[in-house]
């Protein structure tokens, strides 16, 4: 069992960073595939960056170059760096965990074990 707590929204301007932190419960949190995702009012989850147990990293199209996701095993967190950010990054932002993943399941959802609670990002143009 993995308890994620995500910490480090809020609202910025539009151009601001934010910093994005997820704490893990548990020993196992090395062996875990660490994704994040996000929701927008009326739209669906979609992924947003992932990182692996090896620290191979993937990103959506719309964050590449922007967003940079990290992991800091002996705390057990993730971390996600959010600069240029812009008003279409508002959402709910989630982290989540995945133990048994490929590359392709680590942008699918569904594919992921473990879910923090989300906590609100709201960039103001």
């Amino acid at each position: 069992q993995v308890q994620l707590v995500e910490s480090g929204g809020g609202l910025v301007q539009a151009g601001g960073s934010l910093r994005l932190s997820c704490a893990a419960s548990g020993r196992t949190f090395r062996h875990y595939a660490m994704g994040w995702f996000r929701q927008a009012p009326g739209k669906e989850r979609e992924f947003v960056t992932a990182i692996t147990r090896s620290g191979s990293t993937y990103y959506a199209d719309s964050v590449k170059g922007r967003f940079t996701i990290s992991r800091d095993n002996a705390k057990n967190t993730v971390y996600l760096q959010m600069n240029s950010l812009k008003p279409e990054d508002t959402a709910v932002y989630y982290c989540a965990a995945d133990l048994n993943y490929y590359s392709a399941s680590l942008q699918v959802w569904s594919e992921y074990d473990y879910w923090g609670q989300g906590t609100q990002v709201t960039v103001s143009s």
